[in-house]
């Protein structure tokens, strides 16, 4: 018999063995685990047991409601069916790069498995720590790329179609919103009346609400700081809203005892949250009946950066206007946007330059001419 003696003081039993010489190596083996932290206090936990007590015990109580069901979703759909009865400590880097290359093989977008690799990575991070296992093993497994694929967006005609088909539909001064201010759908739908100042032009964005079966609606601040922002308003938004308020005062009217007072800017007819998947469905059908090719709400907010940069506005104002938390984030995803804008600028450096050479010349000769 081969024992250790743990940091707690209690004895380990590495095993039994029939000669000396194979206690002696397994031994050795057990010594060096446990320097390297790899010798677990009590049961051999699985995979999944860790897992779940991870995202329960340790993130839950410190990360939004919104990513626990996100990292939910994850480790029950894709994570735990393959990985579950596992070891944790005999989880191996292999083991987890076949199931990244399953998952590409199934079509799951590269951004999902990005996030299986950095869920894994944080919570194995943490088992580290614990001495569950004596090194995250993710660090020996490449982080797949999380590539943005290059999104369909409106082109400035077919926005100002869109623009003209919402008219005096209940979502106009919704969809209008979403496209001169490229506000997420969450964060409209968290609007509320003291976040705007009709008299002053502008509006605040503070909050984001979405709504999650077996959860309701969960409303937060926006992820970041830079999230929270001001946007300016332009005469034509100003005065759609006016006509919204006006018509959601005589629903209010209308509603009576059944009315929820919320100050929302876009609710129901009695003053509730509206579901996103109710906005989108609706959202759908405007842009069929527009004759508009079907794109995702959110790319209405692509489209409307995508059309700013093409008009020469600066990166840094498109960054504001969208509230990202670094400029780096709105280059990584408009980038393909900047080399037309590149060719142009140079086109018009080139025009500049040329009509300064014109001038000089036409100076010269004026002097010869004096001379």
């Amino acid at each position: 018999m081969a024992q250790v003696t743990l940091e707690t003081g209690k004895k380990k039993t590495v095993g039994y063995f029939r000669t000396r010489q194979e206690a002696q190596v397994a031994l050795r083996k057990a010594l060096n685990e446990l320097e390297q932290g790899t010798v677990l206090l009590g049961r051999d936990q699985s995979v999944r047991d860790y897992l779940e007590h991870w995202l329960e015990y340790i993130q839950k109580p410190s990360i939004r409601v919104t990513t626990y069901i996100l990292y939910r979703r994850i480790l029950h759909k894709h994570i735990i069916p393959a990985l579950g009865d596992i070891p944790l400590r005999r989880l191996k880097p292999e083991q987890i790069e076949r199931l990244y290359a399953a998952k590409r093989e199934e079509g799951l977008a590269a951004k999902t498995i990005s996030s299986m690799h950095s869920l894994l990575h944080t919570a194995l991070r943490d088992a580290v720590r614990r001495n569950k296992v004596g090194r995250n093993i993710l660090e020996m497994v490449k982080a797949p790329r999380a590539t943005s694929p290059e999104r369909p967006v409106l082109t400035p005609e077919q926005a100002v179609r869109l623009i003209r088909k919402v008219k005096e539909h209940s979502l106009e001064a919704l969809i209008l919103l979403a496209v001169m201010t490229g506000m997420r759908l969450g964060e409209l739908l968290a609007l509320r009346w003291q976040d705007i100042d009709l008299e002053r032009g502008h509006l605040q964005v503070r909050r984001t609400v979405s709504y999650k079966a077996g959860y309701g609606f969960i409303e937060t601040e926006t992820k970041t700081r830079k999230g929270k922002r001001s946007i300016v308003l332009l005469p034509p938004v100003i005065e759609t809203l006016k006509a919204h308020q006006a018509r959601q005062l005589e629903a209010r009217s209308k509603a009576g005892d059944r009315w929820k007072e919320m100050d929302l800017v876009f609710c129901t007819r009695n003053g509730n949250f509206l579901i996103d998947s109710f906005v989108r469905r609706q959202y759908y059908r405007l842009l069929e009946q527009a004759g508009l090719p079907r794109i995702h709400f959110h790319d209405l907010r692509h489209s409307t950066a995508t059309i700013l940069l093409a008009l020469g506005v600066n990166i840094k104002v498109v960054q504001e206007l969208l509230g990202h938390s670094h400029v780096n984030i709105t280059l990584g995803i408009y980038g393909h946007v900047l080399p037309g804008m590149q060719e142009e600028a140079l086109q018009r450096m080139g025009r500049l330059l040329a009509l300064e050479g014109e001038q000089e010349e036409q100076g010269e000769q004026g002097t010869e001419l004096s001379e």
